[in-house]
């Protein structure tokens, strides 16, 4: 139905029912498929650092540039227009396409000869995999009462953890078979390096995926501001962007302790899963295999449990009445974390740099999933998209663009030894979370305050109002 102008007035109506539990869980399983192929395409850089700086002649600063800004910053930036698109167009067509774009640019890096192509690449998978974050956490906030959501977006979230520990364990166990450092004649491409034949492997889930997105409906969009049109019928009231800046200025406190806070909370996270690799190969001469499958397993096991814990709490958090339950709980795994996650890269064996890696990285992923539930919150369903897009603009800018290349910049330019990453790794993720703590703590109040001014725009601007 074409929306009218807003000379009309606000109405009353009926909500339908949220789909069938399974439905909607089932959605949300195909949704973590896709999000877990994303983050094979990511997470792989970091098991093959040294064998593709060896062949292709890199440093340390440039390999930190293609794991980093080279991605995050189309990523984020794409990511905007791809928002206010999924504010207005069909979600599941919007990650199909997607998909196949980002799968198709993994395979042109495989091919890739110089850094150049690889940069080039690495921009294709950054601007293709920003479709499907916005999209689908919109879509999920439409197929769950307020009071699941944050279990639901935990379980999509789990494709952070499942996905880079795969793309771990995988790449771990092709390099026992292919050396990642010899050539290897395939059809049609000729000869490649073990560690680009790995990009053509993991593109191969996508024709799959893409079938399985075309099972799901669109949802029905919820939470949102009608209008009643001048021939008497009820429309979806259209937000123009100036009006999305305005709600936004008005929650900026929240916008900005939430988005900065938990991206410096990413900041840590993808730095440690882009060198913790290298760390363990250079200073406690771990094979590829090895790390592959230690850290693998234990990002695929610890992560998913990190993730519904979290998740668990927010909910038991929010039935009790605390409307601060999802930033409560990222500032709980910030504190809880420092003491493992500061002493596991500065032990002396490599076991026990796993054995304390375990507890950080469940205590990490506690806040992975509460980060995005929290900004469903408190947008109104035409803006979730485009708040969806600038919170992970702020994360993905800071965390994934700057945290892999900050490492990278302390190890060749401060400390002046690629022997030295471990301390590099610590001072980038102390620092990064005491900063999380600071911003995190104040940022309660602020929360809160954006909860109230959520129910009362959509009390004046619609006559639909549920409350969490």
């Amino acid at each position: 139905m074409v929306d009218e102008p807003g000379t009309s007035e606000a109405v009353e109506s009926e909500e339908p029912p949220y789909p069938s539990n399974f439905y909607a869980w089932y959605c949300v399983i195909v949704l973590l498929g896709v999000y877990l192929n994303s983050f094979l395409d990511r997470q792989i850089l970091g098991l093959i650092v040294d064998p593709m700086k060896r062949t292709m002649g890199l440093s340390d600063t440039q390999v930190g540039f293609l794991m980093g800004p080279s991605f995050a910053i189309f990523y984020t930036f794409a990511g905007l227009p791809l928002g206010w698109l999924a504010d207005r167009v069909s979600r599941r067509w919007l990650i199909t396409a997607g998909q196949i774009f980002w799968s198709i640019a993994s395979v042109t890096f495989g091919l890739g000869r110089n850094y150049t192509q690889m940069i080039s690449a690495r921009i294709g998978v950054g601007v293709g995999e920003a479709s499907l974050s916005p999209s689908a956490y919109s879509m999920i906030a439409d197929l769950f009462p307020p009071h699941r959501l944050a279990r639901a977006l935990s379980v999509y979230g789990i494709g952070i953890f499942v996905g880079g520990g795969l793309a771990s364990f995988v790449g771990g166990q092709f390099a026992a078979v292919y050396p990642l450092e010899e050539m290897h004649l395939l059809p049609v491409v000729g000869e490649r390096y073990g560690w680009q034949i790995i990009f053509f492997l993991i593109a191969l889930p996508t024709v799959p995926l893409s079938l399985l997105l075309l099972t799901l409906r669109e949802p029905i969009r919820r939470n949102l501001a009608m209008v009643r049109d001048s021939a008497g019928n009820l429309a979806r009231r259209r937000v123009p962007v100036p009006e999305f800046v305005q709600y936004v200025s008005a929650n900026r406190r929240t916008v900005l302790t939430h988005g900065l806070g938990f991206s410096c909370l990413d900041f840590s996270g993808y730095g440690a899963a882009a060198w913790f690799p290298a760390l363990m190969m250079r200073l406690h001469e771990w094979t590829p295999q090895q790390v592959g499958t230690y850290f693998g397993l234990t990002t695929m096991i610890f992560g998913p449990i990190g993730l519904f814990l979290g998740g668990y709490l927010g909910d038991l958090l929010a039935t009790r009445g605390l409307r601060d339950s999802k930033m409560r709980v990222g500032l709980i795994s910030c504190v809880a974390w420092l003491p493992f996650g500061l002493a596991a890269p500065l032990m002396p064996t490599g076991w026990l740099v796993f054995a304390l890696n375990v507890p950080a990285v469940l205590i990490s992923a506690m806040s992975w999933g509460v980060a995005p539930a929290a900004i469903q919150e408190i947008m109104p369903n035409q803006m979730r998209g485009q708040a969806s897009a600038i919170y992970l603009l702020i994360i993905n800018l800071i965390g994934l663009g700057l945290g892999p290349q900050v490492i990278a910049l302390l190890t060749d330019y401060v400390f002046v030894d690629p022997l030295k990453v471990h301390f590099s790794l610590v001072c980038t993720t102390g620092a990064a979370h005491v900063l999380a703590i600071a911003l995190l703590w104040p940022g309660l109040r602020s929360f809160r305050e954006s909860r109230n001014y959520f129910d009362r725009w959509l009390a004046e601007n619609s006559a639909v109002l549920r409350k969490s």
